[in-house]
């Protein structure tokens, strides 16, 4: 790698730093995209794509916002790609006033936001959603928005001001999640089997081409996932239970027995009763952060 083309970033310094900002950068992907797992998996992209650019960023000390930049370009495709970015015009609230005052309703207005669950800010439109979480989430300046937005502060200060708003009637009207569903029988096996410490039982449900994805790590296929258990099998305190995240069933896992809230997360593909896919959230566990998480029990 060259080190005069990446600012003197060797790859290791790359990664590092992108560990250390890996968290913040997935609390804005996950509201701008709806959903703590498309966030992880947009954010993935991102990096790689961060990674066979690297020679564009021209100082290390703008590593931050040259990656905030890649990130919300990539959600944005994200978005277009399924047809739920609304549509609203960049600077369609540069009109609104602008009040230097602070506003006694902010603290308020941000701990809402804070609280949110993840998958309602896709109701605000794109530009009022990228505002509002990066100036009540992530608590960026209005400058540094305006930057990464490429629009006036003054529109910030509007978008911002629209978005707080409609935030807090999602959030009026917005139903609770329910766990009153039925579990899938494929689950509820590989979570009883898991627990039984049967890894052979287990092994055998994996597909021929089965899949096994840990963020931060490359894709394994075939024979070689058959090894993901063996790392599990070494602490006898692990358990797995069947949840529900963003209306979607996944599995929880607790590494150190009971507790209200798991370690990480997985999910589990099925074809034809075998396992396809796997994913795993171990080495993410930043993502339950956010997450709406609902367990039996």
């Amino acid at each position: 790698m060259n080190q005069k083309q990446t600012a003197g970033l060797d790859e290791e310094s790359f990664l590092a730093m992108v560990s250390e900002l890996r968290p913040e950068l997935h609390r804005y992907c996950a509201r701008l995209t709806g959903s703590v797992i498309d966030g992880e998996d947009v954010l993935q992209e991102a990096i790689v794509k961060a990674y066979q650019t690297l020679g564009t960023l021209k100082a290390k000390e703008a590593l931050r916002a040259w990656l905030f930049r890649i990130v919300h370009n990539r959600a944005l495709d994200f978005l277009r790609s399924r047809a739920l970015r609304a549509t609203e015009p960049l600077e369609a609230a540069s009109e609104m006033p602008d009040n230097d005052a602070p506003d006694p309703l902010e603290t308020l207005m941000r701990q809402e936001a804070i609280t949110t669950a993840v998958s309602r800010f896709v109701e605000l439109p794109t530009i009022q959603r990228s505002v509002v979480v990066l100036k009540d989430v992530l608590d960026q300046s209005l400058d540094d928005i305006a930057g990464l937005l490429e629009i006036s502060v003054d529109a910030v200060k509007g978008h911002l001001a629209r978005g707080r708003t409609r935030l807090r009637e999602i959030n009026a009207r917005a139903p609770k999640r329910s766990a009153n569903r039925a579990h899938s029988p494929e689950n509820q096996r590989y979570v009883e089997l898991f627990n039984r410490r049967d890894w052979e039982s287990l092994r055998a449900l994996l597909a021929d081409d089965v899949k096994l994805h840990q963020a931060t790590h490359a894709v394994r296929s075939g024979a070689d996932v058959g090894m993901f258990f063996t790392i599990y099998a070494r602490n006898s305190a692990i358990h797995l239970a069947v949840a529900w995240l963003e209306g979607q069933e996944v599995i929880a896992v607790f590494e150190n027995g009971p507790a209200p809230r798991p370690h990480h997360l997985m999910r589990i593909e099925w074809r034809d009763g075998q396992i396809a896919f796997i994913r795993d959230y171990r080495y993410v566990p930043y993502i339950l952060e956010s997450a709406e998480l609902v367990l039996d029990g």
